[in-house]
């Protein structure tokens, strides 16, 4: 490595910048920026507002764009030396809901340090998720200052916690601005704590409402039970034959393939997943196979009548939400068609059905090779001491990686990120891990230095 960017001496400044950074994450980490909240459209506006200042605050060009219905993302840039290759860095300053209050055990929106199991963490919703992510990159920017090794142009989102809907017409708004060799995405987390990652695989989503009727009104349970089907019970059947009786996914037509060869040991997939200790796991293969790189189905929602206060009556219609998470290889197009063509074919007792998708995105599949990938092995190998990153599938899914991939299909889209297995993004205490974040922001640096001595791609 060049002398200015000797692993020791960037070490030293990491260290330094540290202090600030933890306060400028504490600051936005205040801001209620719940993008699913119209309520909140105003503390959204001020996160972004917030994010131009500090990357304003490093000497970037700023300004906070949208499209029209689409909430505020920041765009900043600032040139490094004339030739150096250019590097997009990612992330969002929305953040999910923080739901009941009563079941985090400090307040959401307040920052708070304390232990837990693998070390001390900062608690409060979008202490991880993402605007970790946001002063990961913020860090590499105050350790260069004016020395940059290459030319960066930051990207904030004000909407992924929604879907990212305005996503693509803000790229194809902005294309020249945001054009990059490199995209660094940190929006994703590492395999554990001392680990790192690079995430080369993401499940995609088929979300559906699934409605079955039986009856144009409810009738009494016993002058009618034992001929007529109620709806609940006619959508329980169905749901049951969604899956085998390993667990697998019944669904035929959809996709699966192999994961990589990845230990991933039975104390901390019960550690990580809270399971119960007799909770028995389902499906077939390899643990990270069922995890990565097979589909999943779960049901997340049901309208049906409360027990408590249930009237003997028989229900006419239930709903129920289906999360289908589509394995790398397959598109939402054929997993929605196979969905569909299970449902209409295993509906019971003649029962009408009504399906509705509400949202879908694409499985995304990374071929990590080349000059850049091989950059950020080597800048994470040294911010963790010597540990190697480990190519890591994610079950969940990013959809906008994709719509990275094909606005700007020449660059190498690098997804990394702050979070672990116990982050518990989304959920309540969420939480970031301190010294990891310290490794984050340091591994960051280290590749930019990395990316500027590989030189730009040749066309």
């Amino acid at each position: 490595m060049s002398s200015h960017a000797d692993t020791t001496d960037l070490r030293a400044r990491v260290t330094d910048v540290l202090p600030g950074l933890r306060s400028d994450l504490e600051d936005l980490v205040r801001i209620e920026s719940v993008s699913a909240d119209p309520a909140r459209a105003d503390e959204v506006r001020r996160s972004a507002e917030a994010v131009r200042v500090l990357l304003a605050a490093e000497g970037m060009d700023t300004e906070v764009v949208s499209i029209e219905g689409g909430a505020p993302a920041v765009i900043g840039h600032k040139a490094g030396p004339e030739g150096a290759p250019t590097v997009l860095l990612y992330a969002h300053h929305d953040v999910q809901p923080e739901n009941d209050h009563a079941d985090w055990d400090s307040p959401p929106f307040e920052p708070t340090e304390r232990d837990s199991p693998s070390g001390r963490r900062l608690f409060a919703r979008g202490a991880a998720d993402d605007k970790a992510g946001i002063v990961a990159h913020l860090g590499a920017l105050r350790v260069f200052g004016d020395d940059l090794p290459v030319s960066v142009t930051v990207f904030v989102e004000g909407e992924e916690e929604v879907g990212s809907e305005t996503l693509p017409a803000l790229l194809a708004a902005h294309q020249e601005r945001l054009r990059a060799d490199v995209i660094v995405i940190a929006d994703s987390g590492n395999f554990d704590v001392g680990v790192p990652a690079l995430t080369t695989s993401l499940r995609g989503l088929v979300r559906a409402d699934v409605e079955v009727r039986t009856l144009t009104h409810a009738v009494h349970s016993g002058m009618w039970g034992g001929l007529v089907p109620d709806a609940l019970m006619t959508l329980s059947r169905l749901i049951a034959t969604l899956h085998d009786d390993a667990g697998d996914v019944a669904i035929e037509g959809l996709h699966s393939g192999p994961a990589a060869d990845v230990a991933y040991p039975e104390e901390r997939l019960r550690a990580d997943s809270g399971a119960c200790a007799g909770t028995e796991w389902i499906g077939t293969g390899s643990a990270v196979e069922r995890l990565w790189t097979r589909p999943a189905l779960s049901i997340t929602g049901l309208d049906a009548p409360k027990v408590e206060g249930a009237s003997n009556t028989l229900v006419p219609a239930a709903r129920a939400k289906v999360s289908l998470r589509i394995a790398p290889g397959d598109t939402a197009a054929n997993a929605t068609d196979c969905l569909r063509r299970h449902l209409e074919r295993h509906v019971p007792w003649g029962a009408e059905l009504t399906v509705t998708v509400v949202d879908t995105g694409e499985a995304t599949d990374i071929d990590a090779t080349g000059p850049a990938y091989d950059a950020a092995r080597a800048a994470f190998t040294e911010a963790w001491d010597g540990t190697e990153p480990i190519d890591m599938g994610v079950g969940g899914s990013i959809p906008f990686i994709a719509e990275f991939l094909e606005a700007f299909p020449r660059a190498s889209v690098l997804v990394t990120g702050v979070e672990d297995p116990d982050t518990r993004a989304h959920g309540a205490n969420e939480g970031l891990h301190l010294a990891e974040f310290e490794r984050v922001v340091l591994a960051e640096t280290l590749l930019l230095a990395r990316l500027a001595e590989a030189g730009r791609p040749t066309p």
